[in-house]
């Protein structure tokens, strides 16, 4: 059984993704982007499809975001070190691991003051990140909603449904997106400075060793400063990924002996999405996302969500899922960190 799926990860690689994401110079027509992509379960990245758009102007400059939004009320969310929704150490709780899935403390503030909290970040004090997962931008930023469009107007056509969600995400370098899959068809367009995404199949699942940890929630204290990371009550557990592909030089050896699955198999795709460019994320990939800032200070995108089809894939996807898996044959191959292919940047590694 394992060298079957340990086979399976190269397969799909070799018969339908090959070796890099696609990068299409236009849109693609609805059909061609559901028959080469959306059918395939396939990523793309799609240049000139917002060059149209004033947000790529306009967003870049704090002033011109901070005027046009300085009624409105936002979600900041707060962390000590940009992790947020990641698994967190958190100390010994009784017999319980003494790790948990750590969010953000979330607090309502007016946008200027949320964006200044944002732009001073430092990590290991107090990370600011703007995004609300719940149909944000056209709730709390509708007052800049003109600057795009409300959809991807060749992917509506092919999804044949409109966006059920639309997201606006504003970050620096010091915030991080761990490993995870969402169950939606993802547009994500990055209007200001780069997003850099790792990227694994659904077939890759027990690479990413999904465990089950405590639910925990951050505090912060404006009076001290200080944050405190507290068990959720009545608690309860998140599975999530355990993986993080950029341990610290202290932690590597130990991380790559827990999860050789991950470091010791085929490397995970990396594409890098600049502003004006769309990445289309099938659902059920898993993700993970760091930023490098522009012109503004920061990272700016929109992602629009759409509903996937709960199809002989997704479950295709739960049978390989509930497998047991323990690797027998596996043998360590050249580090994809070492790979002399992989594209990564010491700025990149440290963001997020």
């Amino acid at each position: 059984m394992a060298e079957k799926i340990e086979n399976l990860w190269r397969e799909v690689r070799e018969l339908s993704l090959g070796t890099k994401i696609d990068r299409l110079d236009s849109p693609p027509s609805p059909v061609k982007f559901l028959r080469d992509y959306v059918s395939q379960s396939k990523p793309c990245v799609i240049s000139n499809a917002i060059a149209h758009w004033p947000a790529l102007k306009h967003w870049s400059d704090p002033a011109y975001l901070a005027g046009a939004l300085s009624n409105d009320l936002v979600s900041l969310h707060l962390t000590p070190n940009g992790c947020a929704d990641a698994v967190t150490p958190v100390g010994s709780i009784g017999d319980r691991d003494d790790l948990c899935f750590a969010s953000a403390h979330v607090e309502k503030v007016l946008f200027p003051e949320a964006l200044r909290a944002v732009q001073s970040s430092c990590k290991g004090k107090k990370v600011g990140y703007l995004q609300q997962q719940n149909d944000c931008f056209r709730t709390e930023y509708s007052t800049v909603g003109v600057d795009c469009d409300g959809d991807i107007s060749w992917a509506t056509e092919a999804f044949g449904c409109s966006p059920e969600a639309v997201n606006l995400w504003i970050g620096t370098e010091h915030s991080v997106t761990s490993f995870h899959k969402d169950h939606y068809e993802n547009l994500y367009a990055v209007v200001s400075g780069e997003k850099h995404f790792l990227l694994l199949p659904p077939t890759d699942v027990h690479r990413l060793y999904i465990e089950q940890y405590p639910a925990a929630n951050y505090s912060y204290h404006r009076d001290t400063e200080a944050f405190k990371l507290e068990l959720g009550e009545p608690m309860r557990d998140v599975p999530w990924c355990s993986v993080d592909p950029y341990p610290s030089p202290e932690n590597e050896a130990s991380e790559r002996l827990k999860y050789p699955l991950f470091f010791n198999g085929p490397k995970p795709f990396h594409c890098t999405v600049k502003a004006g460019e769309i990445l289309y994320l099938p659902s059920m990939w898993f993700h993970h996302v760091s930023q490098t800032p522009g012109d503004g200070g920061y990272t700016i995108a929109v992602n629009y969500w759409y509903d996937m089809q709960f199809d002989i894939k997704y479950a295709y996807f739960n049978f390989l899922q509930s497998l047991s898996y323990k690797s027998s044959s596996l043998n360590p191959i050249l580090s994809w960190r070492e790979d002399e292919d992989w594209e990564s940047s010491d700025a990149e590694r440290n963001s997020d």
